[in-house]
């Protein structure tokens, strides 16, 4: 007896599951390649920071000392070096982003660090603390500079890891004896001496927390961060990264007078759609190896958001924004920068600018009222 022969249904669900198989397969391809950086590890050294400092970290600023010392030309040590480097970086717009600028004569003179020899600096802030991550550079003696701090007065720690105390006291005295200011993160201090790292805190607490997340890279707790990370092409003098929700906070129009308000109301209205942000960065980005210290350096802005939907339509609102009037500010952004490419690239959208001399463009776009970044 001859076989029957296969029914529709059945020749067609071969054919449904390969559908599905394929289908999913993408899906995981699509997960996983999202995920790769950090399987596979931070790529440069302000990525290597983020994942190290604490992962509830609604604002980081980040100075790359070694770059920018390349930049402005400046070497040497002691007191007159620092002030070189401390003043030709604020005329640059290249240290707004640190909060060891302030201490840099205390740290030169008393605690044998500062921005004259470290290699980079990220202020990690959240609603429990502030912490200072700093890269010492493989040459760096930690036992050495541990003895500085016992000499002049922090409690050393029972294990090489641990915290060195200081606090109130111990800062005041020594901000009175050397006539010079330390900031209120350099109360408790510890070392990461594997990675050449010295973490200072505020409050012993959270630096004690930061030092138990910083034994293992891991990724912002905030979705949208590691999205605007990715928008940078290469590791960059200067920046600030923000949680959306720090972002929609601080760059709010909510801060600008009623008259800017109603003039950002209008010119929201002539742009078009905005949708809130789920990441923010602001980075100033070297020059290419062959263009010379003196080459102008590229200002980024990227921007994370919830679909890449929203990311095509706030590239074009975004760009618009960007070319206009800067309310709250004072006169338009074309003071400070003219634009030269938006764009969107799934869910972010990159705008490249290029900064005008003598404008302080990172000081002026990481505090609000900033138009172009509203939510």
């Amino acid at each position: 007896m001859a076989e029957p022969s296969s029914s529709p249904q059945r020749r067609v669900r071969p054919l449904v599951v390969a559908v599905v198989v394929v289908a999913l397969t993408l899906l995981v391809i699509a997960v996983l390649a999202g995920a790769a950086r950090w399987w596979r590890g931070p790529d440069t050294d302000l990525e290597r920071a983020v994942a190290l400092a604490p992962a509830d970290t609604q604002r980081w600023t980040w100075t790359d000392w070694a770059g920018v010392r390349e930049r402005l030309g400046v070497e040497g040590s002691g007191p007159d070096a620092v002030r070189r480097l401390v003043d030709a970086g604020f005329d640059a717009d290249l240290t707004s982003t640190s909060g060891l600028v302030e201490s840099a004569p205390l740290l030169e003179q008393a605690l044998g660090w500062s921005p004259l020899d470290i290699e980079w600096e990220l202020l990690a802030q959240s609603d429990l603390g502030a912490l200072e991550l700093v890269g010492l550079g493989e040459d760096a003696d930690t036992d050495a500079l541990g003895d500085r701090l016992e000499a002049v007065g922090y409690t050393r720690p029972d294990s090489p890891d641990g915290v060195w105390e200081g606090g109130e006291e111990v800062l005041a005295r020594l901000n009175a004896g050397s006539g010079l200011t330390g900031t209120p993160t350099l109360q408790f201090i510890a070392f990461d001496e594997e990675r050449s790292l010295v973490l200072t805190s505020d409050t012993q607490r959270y630096l004690e927390q930061a030092l138990e997340e910083a034994a293992e890279e891991h990724e912002p707790t905030a979705a949208g961060v590691t999205d605007v990370l990715d928008t940078l092409p290469t590791q960059p003098l200067s920046a600030v990264l923000m949680t959306g929700e720090q972002a929609c906070g601080a760059l709010s129009m909510g801060q600008a007078g009623a008259s800017d308000q109603a003039a950002a109301d209008e010119l929201l209205a002539q742009a078009g759609s905005v949708n809130p942000v789920t990441g923010f960065v602001l980075a100033l980005l070297p020059a290419a190896d062959d263009a010379g210290r003196d080459a102008p350096l590229d200002l980024r802005v990227g921007l994370g958001f919830e679909s890449e939907e929203q990311a095509r339509t706030n590239a074009d609102t975004r760009a618009t924004l960007a070319a206009g009037p800067a309310p709250g500010q004072g006169g338009d952004f074309s003071d400070r920068f003219t634009v030269d490419e938006v764009s969107a690239d799934q869910r972010t959208v990159t705008l490249d600018l290029a900064p005008v001399d003598g404008a302080y463009v990172v000081s002026d776009l990481s505090s609000g009222p900033v138009l172009l970044a509203t939510c």
